[in-house]
C-alpha cells in the first residue's frame, strides 16, 4: 500500500493534468495516472490532429481555388498523405509530449503509466501496487463507439481513432454519422481528393441543430461532391469482393452505397468499463457515464469525476471547466457548478459553425416570446472580400426581458465571431447594449448589431 497521497488523478486529459498541478502546487501529496497517451482525446485523437488536417484540406481547397483569386498555378494539385500524416503526427506529438513533460516536473506529482482500476473508495490498483488518497479524481474521457450493425464485423472499418494512422488516399470514404465528427472528416478527405458518401440514420444532418442549420451545412457539403444519403434507418454491411456495401434499407432492392474504406462515427461512449467503479460504489448511468452532482461530485464521497465521462460536456472547453469548478471549489471555497456555463460549441468544416445558447426549436418549446434577426453571409463584407459567402448569422432575443437567448454563426469566422454574443450572454447584458457596441470593420462580428437592429419576431 502506498501511503502519504492526498489525490489521485486518473487520466491526462484536458482537465486532469491542469488539477494535479493546481493541487500540487497548493502543497498536495499527488499521483497521476496514464494508461496509454499523454493528453487525452483532444490532443492524440481529437480537436488537435483533426483540425490540424482540417488545416492541410483548406490549404488544398483554396489552391484549387486560386484562378478565382486571380492566383495561377500550373501546376495539378497534388496531395502527398504521406507527408500530410506526418504534419499530423507531428504537431498531436509535439502537444503530447509537452503534456508529459510539463507533468514529469511538477513538484509534489508523482507520475505512473499504467492501468488504474478500483480496489476500494479510497484506493486504485495500478501495476503492482495500490494507491490510497481521501480524495480521487477520474478523467477518462471516451472513445468512438462501435455500433451493432449486421454484417459490420465482416468488414474492416476505421473509427476517428484509427483514422489518425491513415497516411493512403481513401478512393470512396463512406462515413457512416452525419453528425459533427462524420462531417468534419468527410469534408476534410473530400478536398484531399477521396468520393465521400455520408450516411445518416435520422432524416437531417446534425439534428440536434435547428433545420436551416442543418440544411445551410448540408448545401456546403453537396457544393463540394460530397453525397449525403439521410433517412437509412435500417442499415446492414457486407463485403462484395473488394468493396463495402452499406445498405441503406430493409427492402430488397433498396439503396446501397459502395466504397473502398468505411469511417464509423456514430457517437462516443466513455472509457468507464474497465475501471472497477463498482468495487468503489460508484453509480453511473444507462450509458455508462459516472453520474454527478453540478458540482461534478459521484455518488462517493471524496471522488468526482471530470471531462468527458461524466456525460456533462463532451468537449474539450467544458472538460477544462470542469477542472476549474472543482479546483476553485476546494481550494478556494466556492461553490461553482456546472448549471453556471452556457451552452457553446463550434462545428469546424470550412465555413465553420459557432453556436451558444438555445436553438430556435428549444425556443419555441420555452414559450417566450422571442425576435430573430438573420443576415445570409452574401451581405458580409468580409465574406465577400474572401469569396467565402456560404452560410449565414442568426440570434434570438427575449422581446420583453431583453435577454439574448441564442446564436448561430454558419460562415467564414463563425467560430471565432460567436464569442462576441457568448461574452454578452455570460455577463447577462441586454441585446440593447450589444447592440450599440462599435466592432472592427471589416470583420464578422460588426454585423452582429445590425442583426440586433433588424429583429422579427420568431416564426
Amino acid at each position: 500500500m502506498s501511503e502519504g497521497l492526498d489525490a489521485i488523478v486518473i487520466g491526462t486529459g484536458q482537465a486532469g493534468p491542469s488539477l494535479a498541478a493546481r493541487l500540487a502546487g497548493a502543497g498536495k501529496n499527488v499521483a497521476i495516472i496514464e494508461r496509454k497517451r499523454y493528453g487525452g482525446t483532444c490532443v492524440n485523437t481529437g480537436c488537435m490532429p483533426t483540425k490540424t488536417l482540417v488545416a492541410s484540406a483548406y490549404a488544398a481547397h483554396i489552391a484549387r481555388r486560386a484562378a478565382d483569386f486571380g492566383v495561377m498555378i500550373d501546376a495539378p494539385i497534388q496531395v502527398d498523405m504521406t507527408r500530410v500524416k506526418a504534419r499530423k503526427d507531428e504537431v498531436a506529438g509535439r502537444a503530447s509530449r509537452n503534456v508529459e513533460t510539463w507533468l514529469k516536473g511538477i513538484a509534489n506529482l508523482r507520475v505512473i503509466e499504467g492501468h488504474a482500476r478500483f480496489e476500494t473508495p479510497t484506493a486504485v490498483h495500478v501495476n503492482d501496487e495500490v494507491l490510497e488518497a481521501d480524495q480521487l479524481f477520474i478523467n477518462v474521457g471516451g472513445r468512438a463507439l462501435v455500433p451493432p450493425i449486421p454484417g459490420l464485423k465482416e468488414v474492416d472499418y476505421l473509427t476517428n481513432s484509427t483514422i489518425m494512422d491513415v497516411d493512403f488516399l481513401p478512393e470512396h470514404l463512406v462515413v457512416i454519422g452525419g453528425s459533427y465528427i462524420g462531417l468534419e472528416f468527410g469534408q476534410i478527405y473530400r478536398r484531399f481528393g477521396s468520393q465521400v458518401t455520408i450516411i445518416e440514420k435520422f432524416p437531417r444532418i446534425i439534428g440536434r441543430e435547428d433545420p436551416d442549420v442543418s440544411q445551410g451545412v448540408l448545401e456546403i457539403l453537396r457544393n463540394e461532391g460530397i453525397v449525403v444519403e439521410t433517412g437509412a434507418e435500417c442499415m446492414a454491411i457486407e463485403r462484395r469482393g473488394t468493396r463495402i456495401v452499406v445498405r441503406l434499407d430493409c427492402a430488397e432492392g433498396a439503396r446501397e452505397v459502395v466504397g473502398s474504406h468505411l469511417l464509423l462515427a456514430v457517437g462516443r461512449v466513455p472509457n468507464t468499463d474497465d475501471l472497477g467503479l463498482a468495487k468503489a460504489g460508484i453509480a453511473t448511468d444507462a450509458h455508462g457515464f459516472i453520474a454527478v452532482d453540478n458540482e461534478l461530485r459521484t455518488s462517493v464521497p471524496g471522488i468526482w469525476a471530470i471531462g468527458d465521462c461524466n456525460g456533462r460536456g463532451a468537449f474539450t472547453h467544458t472538460s477544462y471547466n470542469d477542472f476549474e469548478i472543482v479546483a476553485d471549489n476546494l481550494l478556494n471555497g466556492s461553490r461553482r457548478s456546472v448549471t453556471d456555463r452556457l451552452t457553446a460549441y463550434g462545428l469546424f468544416t470550412d465555413p465553420p459553425l459557432g453556436r451558444v445558447g438555445m436553438t430556435d426549436t428549444e425556443i419555441r418549446r420555452s414559450g417566450r416570446n422571442a425576435l430573430v434577426g438573420m443576415r445570409p453571409m452574401t451581405r458580409v463584407g468580409r465574406a465577400v472580400e474572401k469569396g467565402e459567402t456560404q452560410g449565414f448569422m442568426k440570434i434570438a432575443v427575449d422581446a420583453d426581458t431583453k435577454e439574448i437567448l441564442g446564436a448561430a454563426i454558419l460562415g467564414v469566422g463563425g467560430d471565432e465571431a460567436i464569442h462576441s454574443i457568448l461574452d454578452a450572454m455570460a455577463l447577462k447584458a441586454r441585446y440593447t447594449e450589444l447592440q450599440r457596441v462599435v466592432h472592427i470593420h471589416p470583420t464578422v462580428a460588426e454585423l452582429i448589431p445590425t442583426l440586433l437592429g433588424e429583429l422579427k419576431p420568431m416564426a
